[in-house]
């Protein structure tokens, strides 16, 4: 079993997101990642997103990816502690719902405590055949 990583510093502003977006993508085509890669982008694009709308200040995203035994693995690392969260839907309010997005999409998805900030991360499984 071979296992695949990269890992990808970002800054905390909007440009971010579609550079880490193509990244995934990139990494995803070199690695011949069987996942959709339109899942990932997607998801990708709320962790990174939710960095840049709600972490203030000089901190580094970063961007993990490790494909072992066919699941891929993609973390966003960033400086702040606050844990994301699942809103339900709420006609009201035209944002928040990028975590849902997570949940729904994602095999697994989950936060945790990193350097005294957080990591969170989505698994995105193999194919069903």
């Amino acid at each position: 079993m071979t296992t695949l990583t990269a890992a990808v510093d970002l800054p905390p502003v909007p440009r971010s997101v579609p550079a880490a977006r193509h990244a995934l993508r990139e990494l995803l085509a070199a690695w011949d990642a069987p996942q959709d890669r339109d899942d990932a982008a997607l998801l990708v694009t709320e962790l990174v997103s939710n960095v840049v709308d709600h972490v203030a200040g000089e901190a580094v995203i970063r961007l993990e990816l490790e494909y072992s035994d066919g699941w891929l693995r993609v973390a966003v690392v960033d400086g702040s502690a606050v844990r994301p969260v699942v809103r339900e839907l709420d006609t009201g309010r035209p944002r928040g719902r990028g975590m849902l997005l997570v949940q729904l999409v994602a095999d697994r998805w989950g936060a945790e405590d990193h350097e005294g900030g957080k990591r969170v991360w989505f698994d995105l499984g193999p194919p069903a055949a």
